[in-house]
């Protein structure tokens, strides 16, 4: 295969002399509030989808285009297909935010992006604007100094991964054709604790429900019938009090039947990582760490499935008092699932366990709203060693192999849907407040994601099409 055109300005001088006006640039994109998970920003999604192509076009990318979905959202699509012979990559990350409450806790508006030492501060700024915006940026640094991409590049930025991926599979599934590459790279994750350059190679999955127990039409005076009827949320607290047990094993029927169990190297691998239990602690400022019996920090959070309750409410909540019995009662629950669990599954022994349990008086219901699979990635696969040498040679650190707890269903859509192999290549340090009040990126890490991009595109370039290294890659 032959070797693009450099002219006359290198990558690198271009990056210099470009980088206030892609400061601006990221700024820009993230002034824009495209919550997906909230009705009323809509609008503003699609503004950004909208921003998203048109930066992407100024960038060089050809066939680019705000496609719908079978969801409320779009995605931006684009391309380069011009280096005959070389593998082709797609390129993941989505343009959509998490909500900001609680807005207090902002030190600044969350959709004023502000610059705080080598941080830039604002929702979106890490997860996952930030890293998407990186791409972009590789991208118009390659076109504005080269003739063409190393390898074919293929763009999918999607703007409902923060609302669950709605219509996405749909999307997969309808373009599976056009969407043909050697390999996947998502950038949607993080580097390892103490900012180490890292290669995640699973994910968890996600089984989310809703638990709902009704008593009577409306609210009851606890003097007249307090102790004559089912109070619905002393019903949810007995439920949710028995999902687990003292040693933080689940107790639902079948939970734990199809995972696979950590191997011994596999535990000594986790167990040799840099990880200092005693600061991540501290940086939570918690007393201590618990979890399920039997497994490490590292275990607990990253390679075994968990339930928690993410949210509660009933009855009275104002200032002062009100005896009453509530008529109704809520919990969310999450489940963080690991290979090979199906969140389907999850959800119907969760749903049969809470109806066995549940208290008489009240009538309870378990919805499912959702989840994702998770996915498991290898770490000899060639892609995955060619960002490693470029995260290497940028960073100047060899990079981890380390394992997430977070979820990112895209990844097992990409697998089964596209048969693609996936490289999960992220950028963002340790605890940057993603999902949280002041999110934070690191502008060292966000210009290095630059850098590291062009140079696993050049690495990936050296792949012949069977998945075979050439001769002097790396070199």
């Amino acid at each position: 295969m032959t070797t693009p055109t450099v002219r006359a300005s290198s990558i690198e001088e271009h990056l210099e002399a470009t980088r206030e006006a892609r400061l601006q640039s990221y700024r820009e994109f993230l002034r824009i509030p495209s919550i997906s998970a909230l009705p009323a920003h809509g609008p503003d999604v699609r503004r950004a989808a909208a921003w998203l192509a048109d930066a992407l076009r100024a960038a060089g990318v050809e066939h680019v285009a705000v496609e719908e979905t079978a969801g409320p959202h779009p995605v931006v699509y684009g391309d380069s297909l011009r280096a005959a012979g070389a593998p082709t990559v797609l390129i993941y990350g989505h343009y959509d935010v998490q909500p900001v409450d609680p807005l207090d806790l902002w030190t600044s508006p969350p959709f004023e992006p502000v610059i705080d030492g080598d941080r830039i501060l604002a929702r979106g700024a890490a997860d996952d604007k930030g890293q998407v915006h990186a791409h972009v940026m590789a991208a118009q640094a390659i076109l504005a100094t080269r003739d063409r991409f190393p390898v074919n590049v293929r763009y999918v930025f999607e703007g409902s991964e923060e609302s669950g991926s709605e219509g996405l599979d749909w999307w997969l599934t309808e373009h599976r054709d056009r969407l043909a590459a050697d390999v996947a790279i998502i950038s949607d994750t993080g580097f390892f604790e103490g900012n180490l350059p890292a290669i995640t190679v699973s994910l968890r999955g996600l089984m989310y429900a809703q638990i709902d127990v009704v008593g009577s039409t409306s609210d009851l005076h606890s003097g007249g019938y307090g102790g004559a009827v089912q109070n619905p949320a002393n019903a949810l607290a007995t439920i949710i009090a028995a999902l687990k047990g003292p040693d933080g094993r689940i107790r639902v029927p079948g939970f734990y039947d199809e995972v696979v169990a950590l191997t011994e190297d596999e535990r000594a691998s986790l167990a040799a990582l840099p990880f200092d239990e005693v600061a991540y602690r501290d940086s939570i400022n918690l007393a201590a760490l618990v979890g399920e019996a039997g497994y490490s920090t590292l275990e607990r959070r990253a390679t075994r499935p968990t339930l928690d309750v993410n949210g509660l409410w009933s009855g009275f909540q104002g200032e002062g008092t009100k005896t009453i019995i509530p008529a109704h009662a809520h919990a969310k629950v999450s489940c963080r699932l690991v290979a090979d669990q199906d969140p389907r599954v999850i959800f119907e022994r969760l749903r049969a366990f809470v109806e066995e349990i549940a208290p008489p008086g009240a009538t309870v219901t378990v919805r499912d709203l959702g989840g994702g699979r998770p996915s498991l990635m290898r770490t000899d696969s060639p892609y995955a060693r060619a960002a490693a040498r470029a995260l290497e040679a940028t960073f100047g650190r060899v990079p981890v192999f380390t394992r997430e707890g977070g979820s990112i269903p895209v990844a097992a859509s990409f697998q089964s849907i596209l048969g693609q192999p996936v490289v999960l290549l992220g950028f963002t340090q340790p605890h940057e407040n993603a999902h949280a009040p002041n999110e934070w990126m690191d502008l060292r890490n966000y210009e290095g994601a630059i850098r590291t991009i062009v140079r696993t595109l050049e690495e990936i370039a050296q792949i012949d099409p069977d998945g075979v290294e050439q001769p002097g890659a790396g070199g």
